[in-house]
């Protein structure tokens, strides 16, 4: 019997990291295989097509996805159900970038709706999709952890039950930078660090409640942190002239998907193999 395709899609597809899973799964996957490049630009996704074809054994394919879109997710998802049947590897690497001279106050709603509620979009309509191999991949950061937040704000995101507790949380913290209340406390002033504690914690959430039976179908649910990597976004912040590219940082995400399920994985922040600590020691 002939082995069925496998689907993989990327959000965030359209530079950087995103861009270079994309080719990374084209070279990777086999002949009659499907990567989908997915992002807000639907000329980028054009050009992005046309340039990776041919680069591997696997199609690129583009859909014009915005993760920030509360109906997109799950309108995207059931269109790849009636073509596919299902998909085999996600990987959430949709962000929005945040520069020195934002105002947190100002962009937090923006921000969220595409590093959390996105995150937790892509979980609740693909999570589902998952066939028997899969792997569902969460771009992240070591900063996602609780070690990089005050003990005080540890509970509002450890433990919690649904991905809408999760949501409330994000919330919470969102609605606290906005109204100036959250500069005055304990949460920390750099915006990027609550919101990706908000993102592995959604990851554990769902990995929480599908742990027992995706590993009987050897299914890969993590996040994963890439490491510092020299982009446009990460130059206005430090010096990442020595820093990795995208293309080199993929290397390792993409050594998920080839390799078995490592139990000890599963649920839990990921750096070039090695599990990172969700609680401080």
């Amino acid at each position: 019997m002939a082995k069925a395709p496998r689907i993989a899609l990327v959000t965030g597809a359209t530079q950087g990291l995103g861009l270079a899973l994309v080719e990374g799964l084209a070279r990777q996957l086999d002949e009659g295989d499907v990567v989908y490049a997915t992002g807000r630009d639907g000329k980028r996704l054009k050009e992005i097509t046309a340039e990776l074809a041919g680069t591997g054994p696997a199609e690129v394919r583009s859909e014009l996805f915005d993760v920030s879109d509360p109906e997109r997710a799950q309108h995207l998802a059931d269109t790849l159900a009636e073509r596919h049947g299902g998909v085999d590897i996600v990987f959430n690497n949709a962000v929005m970038g945040v520069t020195p001279g934002d105002d947190p106050r100002a962009i937090a709603d923006a921000y969220t709706q595409v590093n959390n509620f996105g995150t937790t979009r892509v979980l609740r309509a693909f999570g589902p999709l998952l066939r028997d191999g899969g792997r569902l991949i969460v771009v992240a950061s070591t900063q996602g952890t609780l070690s990089y937040l005050a003990p005080v704000l540890h509970s509002r995101f450890d433990n919690l039950a649904t991905l809408d507790d999760v949501d409330s949380a994000v919330a919470g913290w969102r609605d606290a930078v906005q109204d100036g209340s959250a500069s005055g406390g304990a949460w920390p002033a750099f915006i990027n660090i609550p919101s990706k504690v908000g993102q592995v914690a959604a990851l554990r959430t769902l990995a929480a409640q599908r742990r027992e039976d995706d590993l009987a179908r050897d299914v890969l649910i993590a996040s994963v942190c890439p490491g510092m990597m020299n982009t446009r976004i990460s130059q206005v912040w430090w010096d990442v002239s020595d820093a990795p590219t995208p293309d080199q940082a993929a290397v390792a995400l993409l050594e998920l998907v080839k390799q078995p399920v490592r139990p000890e994985q599963y649920g839990e922040l990921v750096r070039d193999g090695q599990v990172i600590p969700w609680r401080p020691a």
